[in-house]
This record gives structure tokens, C-alpha cells and sequence, in this order.
């Protein structure tokens, strides 16, 4: 199986609580300049910043990165 986070959630379930990426960025702790690339798949959030990211959203990391393979 191939893994990669071009399909990742985080823009939709952002956008589904209506915060800007500026508002998330600073809620967990990075740049809107980062946040942004992970939103275009250009690149990925290490480990610690996918758990930031789905405890902010109350979802599991599968969710957040858009797995639906097992």
C-alpha cells in the first residue's frame, strides 16, 4: 500500500469549523505557511503535529490524513 498525505482532511474539517488557516496555525503551534503546504499535500506534519491536529479536531489520524485502506 501506498502512503502519502495528498488526501489528507485538514482544509475540510478546518473549514468545517469556519477558522481560518492563520486562527489554526496558531492553535497548535506552527506557521500558516506550514499549515498551508500540509493542506496541498506539498508537505507532510511530523507525527507529534498530526496528534496536535487530530486532538484539535477530535478525530483519529487515520481520519485526519484520509485513510480508508486497512
Amino acid at each position: 500500500m501506498e502512503y502519502n498525505f495528498k488526501n489528507n482532511k485538514i482544509a475540510e474539517l478546518r473549514k468545517g469549523l469556519k477558522l481560518s488557516q492563520r486562527a489554526l496555525a496558531k492553535e497548535i503551534g506552527t506557521s500558516q505557511a506550514n499549515l498551508s503546504r500540509w493542506e496541498q499535500g506539498i508537505n507532510e506534519p511530523s507525527i507529534v503535529e498530526c496528534w496536535k491536529l487530530a486532538d484539535y479536531f477530535d478525530v483519529t489520524i487515520d481520519v485526519l490524513c484520509g485513510r480508508k485502506e486497512y
